[in-house]
């Protein structure tokens, strides 16, 4: 574990509100006229997926620690109820913008575009129609009312389902006359319904599928009448809980307790702002709620179901311009992955370079018959993805394959268990990992029989990455990928494997730095090394690239490295509890995030040391999961000129973007930097560089 901090424990931020400075950077996003106005709608959304994801983990957690009566500080000196306070108060601020820019300039917007969601009270004859034969043709087969009485109690709902409550009043044909139903919508109906060309004169006219309920709801209720109709939304405690102790099969466990993620503890309720003050006291009865957990929201209340827009309307003019990624020089020729691989190390940068040499890194192991065993890690990848299928061929094919699977990646439990399934099918060794200890390290080897010297032998090939092997998120995330046959690297990732799959003691690695033995003391070593050098008057430079800083060692190192006179930068794209620029404590340091196009994944740590400037590529954040709670690998960038290329296109662009960078200062808070020089924008730069065709 950490030894004991040696700095005030207001030298840190707080890792929730930091979440939410993120997610207003994000929603910077949708409110810039520069980016197009489709692409706007999907930030817009992100946000709304971010939040979803932000209730369910870390407002529970604080919810959890509240209800435990916990009273200790966390790093920033906050106990969980001020937390939970202002982060409160933050996320209504946030939530209520982005509703404005919503409704007051993306749907006006769209609509002067010929994208219009048409509101209940201006649909005309034709329309009305229309939607009414929807209704009873789609929408009313599937839904099920339930009025509220001794025999009918308040349903389950589901975590983030579309719901609604209804007031009525009268009685049926029982004599019942409870004054309340909930009708909850299947997930099957779409939430976003496209009307005919030809009903509205305009080429995407949409109505919401709240709208569409609303306006034919009396029809649930024979004779009876309805007071009111609201929409509403629970968010649920999603973090699943496997005890270690009583576990005999991890697989079997979480199978058991994957259905009960969408019904856990609720944490936050979504209605429309209409919503009766009768009706929302209810319902946060019936869900154990306070008032501060309410949002009531001047719209529908699951924005992340406009995600399908944009896909779903052909106006490339408000979208991004489409892109073919790129390859390297060495690969557009070589046809032979393996030939390549020999004769140098090959370097991809995601998405601005093709994901595909790693495909075919595997394809071609599945059919290459002087290949006799391959072995991956599987964190996210897809139920549907290429590498699964090239995997499952290998083993069909008679080669010894392996597959790490990690049960345990966040709600993507399920679709791994059925990965897990299909491989075992086959014959492939499937195994979990180390239990308690998440496999987040990207890794994929190969075994290859070939003539080595005069005796011959086996030459490992391995591909080793910042990112998942997931190939559409590929084309979204920036990420860097390494394939060699580099014997060294090679022997610390055949290593690995062992410890995943086997048992015995962790051996001395030759280069990877790992978690959770060494990748947390050699990163201390490297920022220590970089301050013993300033203070001899050389020079000490860091440059970090990460999606998140929250381990507190490594930013009191930071903290003594800057003071020692080592320049410091680090790119943070989301969370970040380290102060920067305050004086004579992290003077030296500065921090920014790139929020863009592409999410920003890679992680990238760069230290001068004495000119060798030593570059290594992670699948870890600097954050004390990565660092103590998961395996995870850390590797150099050996060669000089991918060493070099790293830099140029990693480090370099996003220190001077002034485009979509923001800076941090001491407080926390962001802001765009205002400068009079020519644009500079990292992300569309290496697409212009890296890409075959923008």
């Amino acid at each position: 574990m950490p030894t004991p901090r040696r700095y005030p424990l207001d030298h840190f931020l707080n890792r929730e509100l930091s979440l939410l400075a993120f997610n207003r950077r994000v929603l910077a996003q949708a409110a810039d006229s520069r980016v197009p106005l489709l692409e706007r709608l999907r930030f817009l959304c992100i946000v709304s997926s971010n939040l979803d994801e932000f209730f369910e983990i870390r407002v529970a957690g604080l919810k959890e620690q509240i209800k435990l009566g916990s009273h200790t500080p966390g790093t920033d000196n906050l106990q969980p109820e001020e937390v939970f306070r202002r982060v409160g108060l933050q996320a209504h601020t946030l939530i209520a913008e982005q509703y404005a820019l919503l409704n007051d300039a993306i749907l006006p917007a769209l609509t002067a575009e010929g994208i219009v969601f048409l509101r209940r009270i201006l649909w005309n004859e034709a329309q009305s129609k229309w939607i009414s034969d929807y209704f009873f043709r789609e929408v009313m087969p599937v839904l099920t009312p339930i009025g509220l009485d001794p025999a009918h109690p308040f349903p389950r709902v589901l975590n983030k389902s579309l719901n609604f409550a209804i007031e009525l009043d009268g009685t049926d044909a029982f004599g019942r006359s409870s004054g309340a139903a909930i009708v909850q919508a299947p997930r099957s109906l779409p939430r976003v319904i496209q009307l005919p060309k030809e009903l509205t004169g305009i080429d995407y006219g949409f109505v919401f599928l709240s709208s569409v309920l609303h306006q034919h709801v009396g029809e649930l209720f024979a004779g009876m009448n309805v007071l009111g109709c609201y929409q509403f939304r629970v968010t649920r405690n999603s973090d699943l809980f496997v005890d270690d102790e009583e576990v005999k099969n991890l697989r079997t466990a979480l199978q058991g307790e994957l259905p009960q993620r969408h019904f856990g503890d609720a944490v936050r309720l979504e209605v429309a702002d209409n919503c009766s003050d009768v009706m929302a006291d209810f319902l946060l009865q019936q869900f154990g709620l306070g008032r501060t957990d309410i949002f009531r929201v001047p719209g529908i209340v699951n924005l992340v179901r406009l995600m399908s827009v944009p896909d779903s309307v052909d106006r490339p003019d408000l979208k991004y311009l489409p892109f073919q990624p790129g390859l390297p020089k060495s690969l557009a020729k070589r046809f032979d992955i393996f030939a390549s691989i020999r004769k140098q190390d090959i370097l991809l940068h995601h998405p601005f370079q093709s994901f595909t040499p790693v495909i075919q890194f595997l394809q071609q192991a599945a059919d290459d018959l002087q290949v006799v065993a391959i072995r991956m890690t599987v964190y996210r990848t897809g139920i549907d993805s290429v590498l699964l299928e090239h995997l499952l061929r290998a083993a069909q094919q008679g080669k010894e394959v392996t597959v790490v699977v990690e049960l345990m990646a966040r709600f993507d439990e399920e679709a791994n268990l059925n990965i897990a399934a299909r491989l075992e099918e086959v014959g492939v060794h499937v195994v979990y990992g180390v239990f308690g200890y998440k496999t987040h390290a990207k890794m994929l080897q190969v075994l290859r029989r070939e003539e080595i010297g005069k005796s011959g032998g086996y030459r490992r090939y391995c591909h080793l990455g910042t990112g998942n092997y997931h190939p559409r998120t590929t084309r979204f995330y920036t990420d860097f990928g390494l394939l060699t046959c580099h014997n060294e690297i090679n022997e610390d990732v055949n290593e690995i494997f062992k410890q995943l799959t086997g048992l015995g003691k962790a051996h001395t690695l030759r280069h990877l730095w790992q978690a959770p033995f060494t990748l947390h003391s050699m990163t201390l070593a490297a920022i220590h090394a970089e301050t013993a050098a300033a203070q001899a008057g050389r020079k000490g430079q860091i440059i970090a690239k990460m999606n998140s800083l929250v381990e507190p060692e490594i930013i009191e190192a930071l903290y003594e490295a800057s003071q020692a006179g080592v320049e410091i930068d680090l790119i943070v794209r989301g969370s970040c509890i380290l102060r920067p620029g305050v004086k004579g404590l992290s003077e030296r340091i500065r921090v920014r995030s790139v929020i863009g196009r592409f999410l920003e994944h890679s992680r990238i740590f760069y230290f001068y040391a004495d000119g060798e400037e030593r570059v290594y590529l992670a699948s870890a954040d600097w954050m004390e999961r990565n660092f103590f709670r998961r395996i995870e690998s850390c590797f150099p960038v050996l060669d000089p000129k991918l060493k070099r290329r790293v830099i140029k296109e990693g480090l370099r662009p996003y220190l001077t973007d002034n485009s979509q960078a923001w800076d941090m200062d001491k407080h926390g808070d962001f802001a765009v930097r205002a400068t009079r020089r020519a644009r500079i924008c990292a992300q569309e730069d290496l697409l212009a560089e890296l890409a075959a065709s923008v």
